[in-house]
């Protein structure tokens, strides 16, 4: 009777599963058309990832999501990884109204998989760029990575586009007074890290304690 419950309740389990991951799959492939033509807008009026260049892009997926060109939408394995990719990310912010963690984050990851068959890497981290949530600035709340550099991240002093790297890891958080010390302390980090003087130590760690 125990053993028919388990089973029972496991294939109940599996079969939730299945189903979100399915539908954030194929919501995915329904988008994909429409956030391509939105990504090739974006790329076309120099908010690329082309447009941050060779060296700072390189810098930016250090940082953010190491394993990107490699990975289908999900990552396990790189160092400094973590549980969500540029990808899933993304997933979050054009795939839901409200991303609430638990069966949501199944869905999400259904998502970012689908986006992968469909869009190039370039088109993704276009919109990635364009969507990235980077906090509060002197006149409000920032969306995008081009908004918060105000202008092209080329221009800015390499302590200044750290900085920008470092905010995306708790962006409400950083932004505030009371978080400038773990601010610089986390660019100082990206410095090391962007420079090779570093690795993270492990898959789970995105605040680069190996770099500390």
């Amino acid at each position: 009777m125990i053993l028919r419950a388990a089973c029972g309740l496991a294939l109940a389990l599996g079969l939730a599963v299945s189903t979100s991951f399915g539908w954030g799959w194929w919501d995915a492939r329904s988008d994909a058309d429409a956030l391509a033509a939105r990504a090739d807008a974006l790329i076309a009026a120099g908010r690329g990832p082309d447009a941050l260049g060779a060296e700072r892009l390189a810098a930016l997926l250090r940082v953010q999501d190491p394993g990107f060109y490699d990975h289908g939408g999900l990552d396990l394995s790189t160092p400094g990884a973590g549980i969500t990719t540029m990808t899933q990310s993304l997933a979050k912010r054009v795939a839901f109204e409200e991303f609430r963690p638990g069966w949501a984050k199944i869905r999400q990851t259904g998502y970012a998989m689908g986006l992968e068959g469909r869009l190039s890497k370039r088109r993704i981290a276009a919109l990635w760029l364009d969507t990235v949530e980077m906090g509060r600035g002197p006149e409000g709340w920032v969306t995008g990575f081009f908004e918060a550099a105000r202008g092209s991240p080329r221009d800015l002093a390499d302590a200044e586009f750290h900085r920008l790297l470092a905010v995306l890891i708790a962006q409400g958080r950083l932004t505030r007074e009371d978080g400038a010390r773990e601010l610089a302390a986390r660019t100082a980090r990206i410095a090391r890290l962007v420079a090779g003087d570093c690795e993270p130590r492990d898959h789970g760690d995105v605040w680069l304690e190996g770099c500390a």
